[in-house]
C-alpha cells in the first residue's frame, strides 16, 4: 500500500514511465534527478505526515517504505 502510494506520486510528478519498481529498486537505478527527489520527499512528508532525513536518504524503495512504517505505525 505504502509502494503503491509513492509510485503514484511520482506518476503525478510525471518522472516515472512504465518502469517497475520493487522494494528493491535504486533510486538511482530511475535516473530521478535531486530536484525530483526533493519533490519526492517532500510529497511523502506531507502524505505519510513524516520527517525524512535528506543528509542520509534511503537508497532504495524499500528503505523509504520501511522508514514510513517505523513513523507512522502503518503496516504495508
Amino acid at each position: 500500500m505504502i509502494l503503491e502510494k509513492i509510485i503514484d506520486m511520482l506518476k503525478e510528478q510525471e518522472v516515472l514511465d512504465n518502469t517497475e519498481i520493487t522494494e528493491d529498486t535504486t533510486f538511482e537505478e530511475l535516473d530521478l534527478d535531486s530536484l525530483s527527489i526533493v519533490d519526492l520527499t517532500m510529497s511523502c512528508e506531507d502524505e505519510f505526515d513524516v520527517q525524512l532525513d535528506l543528509e542520509n536518504p534511503p537508497k532504495t524503495f524499500g528503505e523509504l517504505v520501511e522508514i514510513i512504517k517505523a513513523q507512522t505505525g502503518e503496516e504495508d
